[in-house]
């Protein structure tokens, strides 16, 4: 497995993360273990978790108990600032609350670190300074190594930056955004600003959740057990004629090129150079295989315009 610089940092991590979202939701404790081992053995290093996922804490719960022994070997991101509690005390980017959070992420991952810590969603309510100081002095307390951001828009992580460098704080070193050749917003402003400033890039939902793995068919209800069927009515707009469109352009050129849609669309990212590590969920060892071994394509700069100009047709 190809390992990557993660962003500015001198960590590195695999070209294909874990995404952790599905651990104590669709993936009880059993299931998680068997996905994480399944993932060492494939050469991924790199697992991507948050407090909120699994309702609450299940994920970094299963992860920490899946990883035992083998800490040292692993790059564990995590992050904090969606609501913990029914109440909407336990949220946002405050110095208390970023305190308490990353202790009871700690507990949960069962470690006295956390290698990428990153803020989930930018806080309108607190001043990036006030948590960018609390997250310089918690990776000077040696409780974090690296800090990252997540759902940022361009200029917030241009603020962001700009106000680390103008304060001395550690900087963030990556970006996590939704990054899809179903979904490239994040090409208007958000890449830009990370190749401006030196952030890695941290695309999640690869797959467009499963639409670029060929699961869906047009004009059929989404298979039992899918994230889409999940959605309900929500599924729509995701299961339009359009989609379907570019989904079977894309399709015939992974043909023609003796690959298949979901090693296109993994690739397609994996070939980008700001590309840290690319995000994948799994909900078993068999999906995990089938992303280790899918971003194995490097597309040639030609390959890479003419998949550009299909994904935006």
């Amino acid at each position: 497995m190809e390992l990557r610089k993660l962003g500015s940092s001198g960590l590195k991590t695999s070209i294909v993360g874990i995404g952790c979202n599905n651990f104590g939701s669709r993936c009880d404790e059993n299931v998680t273990k068997e996905i994480v081992h399944t993932a060492l053995d494939c050469g991924i290093n790199f697992f991507d978790t948050a407090d909120v996922y699994g309702q609450r804490g299940l994920s970094e719960k299963y992860l920490g108990k899946a990883i035992a022994g083998k800490r040292e070997d692993l790059v564990i991101a995590t992050k904090f600032g969606m609501q913990m509690d029914s109440e909407g005390r336990k949220k946002g980017g405050s110095r208390r609350y970023i305190i308490q959070a990353l202790e009871d992420s700690l507990k949960r991952l069962n470690t006295d670190y956390i290698d990428l810590y990153q803020q989930h969603f930018p806080d309108d309510e607190t001043q990036i300074e006030e948590t960018l100081s609390t997250l310089d002095d918690l990776v000077h307390q040696g409780k974090i190594r690296y800090l990252g951001c997540s759902n940022f828009s361009g200029w917030q992580i241009s603020d962001a930056d700009w106000t680390a460098r103008d304060r001395c704080f550690n900087r963030f070193v990556t970006a996590q955004n939704l990054y899809s050749l179903l979904d490239r917003g994040v090409e208007k402003e958000v890449i830009p600003a990370c190749q401006r400033y030196g952030l890695g890039i941290l695309p999640y939902f690869p797959l467009a959740s499963g639409l670029l793995s060929g699961k869906y068919i047009r004009g059929k209800e989404p298979p039992q057990g899918t994230r889409l069927a999940s959605w309900g009515d929500r599924a729509k707009s995701a299961l339009s004629d359009h989609n379907f469109d570019v989904l079977e352009k894309l399709s015939s050129f992974a043909e023609e090129k003796g690959h298949s849609l979901l090693e296109l669309a993994m690739s397609w990212l994996a070939s980008q150079p700001q590309i840290s590590s690319v995000i994948a969920g799994a909900t078993s060892p068999k999906q995990v295989q089938q992303n280790a071994q899918a971003a194995g394509w490097r597309l040639s700069d030609e390959e890479m315009e003419e998949v550009s100009r299909i994904s935006n047709s």
